[in-house]
């Protein structure tokens, strides 16, 4: 082949670049080697930032809190085999959860995996995807590497966002292709993710029962933040003066501090309820599934969904309302001055009598300043700092750590809380922190249990690398739940929840460059973390907590059974 010939020729690994700089990627996360690492290098070339991680799992959370954050899908880049099943627990996750993100890995030679003849890292990895993504493509042949990108875009945004996995072989990534050809075969999509527009029929049947309702509540959940719908949603709820319960994630999308706002209510609203509109939010288990104790059997559901076939999940819905957010708020609010809805007063007066109630129980918790600190002080003052810096970004993850600060570190924004999700899955915490840090450009901070911050800890070395604005908090009381279980059966092995007391948390970011901390007061917490923030360099408060607090599994110890030996 002459030198002309050569240079008119292009392969694999710049063709999938091509293809995602027509569709406005501008940002990859992953970790390189074989056979994907000259495909950074080439992103890296063409403009494409390349945020290398040290464990794909991070970079398949960072990817998946892009999407969430941005509504385009965040790209993961994975090596083979174990590198793509690492990746796999950030996509699946991310499809559970309604995270657009598509997962890039390279994988082994077909011809030797499909007859098992054992090659490097052999596996069907789009086969072993399949069960936990919305889509899953391999491509064979250059040619039809654009369209297997539009495919896999369309298919992460489309209806319910999720996850979605992209197979380029080895032998795809390097096969040679006309450049013109090749800048032919790729293109950018038009309309990726649709307006889903619900009947009107549907709308009015919605309306109407609310306009019934003696006692209505609206549910928010993450679906109704990631839409982007906050004005439509805000002026909804205002104008109706329904009282209105934010998931974790959907904290901000009407501050925290609004008076319709039955966070500090929860228990009360949801036994109490006779009406409840599901705004993104679905009946799973972070709502007892709609059923129990915690519900009455007489309450009337709406739901607004995208996907029809959330309807009818766990509870009947009497008036289900199918669509996107963004038209379906759009159509209750043109249909709104038809339908009057007034909540009844005593109603309005009962969830303000209860909230009050529960307010100044958790303000006497919040008042205490022990020696070692507890979960309640050190989030009290985090709170406090937090308030003046309304814009950043609050990643949260642990079990006693999420818990607590879901109830009292208050939000103003929309989807400016990052936590474990639908899940609950510990792990999420430095990608997600970085992955908000790189879409958004803007500081973040990062509250960590010490057993969640010990599955991406890592990644603090992502953090300094790319100097990135990150304040991590990290709960130290030794332990999972709590650091002072013992050993049941009486050697010398720590017990199953046991971990280090006398960790320094700090110093790991110190060998990176990073800035730390160690505090054991709430006055050192405070100080720090306005250096952290004040500073925008890299951060880590190691948080000293007294092991003797905190509750087996959190919250969720009715879903940790005990064993009845003795």
């Amino acid at each position: 082949m002459s030198e002309e010939q050569v240079q008119s020729m292009t392969d694999g690994m710049h063709i999938i670049v091509d293809a995602l700089k027509k569709n406005d990627i501008d940002t990859i996360y992953g970790l390189v080697g074989i056979p994907v690492t000259d495909l950074a290098r080439h992103a890296q070339a063409q403009g494409i930032r390349f945020i290398g991680f040290r464990h794909e799992q991070s970079a398949g959370n960072a990817a998946a809190i892009s999407g969430y954050l941005t509504q385009k899908p965040g790209i993961c880049l994975t090596v083979s085999a174990p590198g793509f099943l690492n990746g796999l627990v950030a996509l699946a996750n991310a499809t559970t959860n309604g995270f657009p993100m598509i997962q890039i890995s390279g994988s082994s030679d077909r011809a030797i995996i499909d007859l098992q003849q054992g090659d490097y890292e052999e596996l069907d990895q789009m086969n072993a995807a399949k069960p936990f993504v919305k889509a899953a493509y391999r491509v064979n042949k250059p040619e039809d590497i654009g369209i297997a990108l539009a495919r896999a875009i369309r298919a992460a945004v489309s209806g319910r966002p999720g996850g979605v996995y992209l197979d380029l072989t080895t032998e795809v990534l390097g096969a040679a292709m006309d450049k013109e050809a090749a800048a032919q075969s790729t293109f950018r999509i038009e309309d990726p993710a649709p307006r889903q527009i619900p009947s009107e029929e549907s709308v009015r049947k919605a309306l109407k029962l609310l306009s019934e309702a003696q006692k209505p509540l609206v549910i928010l959940g993450k679906g109704a933040a990631y839409a982007q719908a906050d004005s439509a949603i805000r002026a909804f709820i205002e104008k109706t003066g329904i009282p209105f319960l934010p998931m974790s994630m959907a904290k901000g999308l009407l501050p925290d501090d609004h008076p319709q706002s039955a966070a500090a209510a929860r228990s009360f609203v949801l036994a109490n309820a006779d009406v409840v509109m599901l705004l993104g939010a679905r009946l799973n288990w972070l709502l007892a599934h709609g059923k129990g104790k915690n519900w009455s059997p007489q309450t009337r559901f709406i739901q607004l969904d995208i996907e029809p076939e959330e309807i009818d999940s766990n509870r009947p819905i009497s008036a289900p309302v199918v669509g996107d957010i963004v038209s379906s708020m759009d159509a209750l609010l043109k249909q709104l001055p038809t339908q009057p809805i007034t909540p009844q007063k005593q109603w309005i007066a009962d969830v303000a009598s209860k909230k009050a109630v529960n307010v100044a129980k958790m303000t006497a918790k919040l008042n205490g300043d022990p020696s070692p600190m507890g979960y309640f002080s050190a989030l009290r003052t985090i709170r406090d700092v937090l308030a003046q810096y309304k814009d950043v970004y609050l990643v949260n993850e642990g079990a006693n750590t999420l818990d607590n600060a879901r109830n009292i570190i208050d939000m103003y924004e929309p989807r400016k809380r990052l936590d474990t999700g639908t899940w609950g899955v510990m792990g999420i915490g430095m990608g997600y922190a970085i992955g908000a840090a790189i879409s958004s450009g803007k500081p973040v901070v990062a509250i960590e249990g010490d057993s969640a911050f010990g599955f991406s800890g890592m990644e603090l070395e992502t953090i300094c690398r790319f100097n990135l604005p990150i304040t991590i908090l990290v709960f130290n009381n030794g332990g999972v739940y709590r650091g002072d279980d013992v050993n049941r059966h009486g050697d010398h092995d720590p017990a199953p929840t046991s971990l280090l007391q006398s960790a320094r948390y700090d110093r790991l970011i110190e060998a990176f460059g990073g800035v730390g901390y160690h505090a054991t007061t709430t006055a050192e917490v405070k100080n720090a973390l306005l250096a952290g923030l004040t500073s925008q360099k890299p951060t880590l408060i190691n948080c000293v907590i007294n092991p003797a607090i905190g509750t087996e599994s959190g919250h969720l110890t009715n879903l940790n059974p005990k064993s009845a030996a003795k």
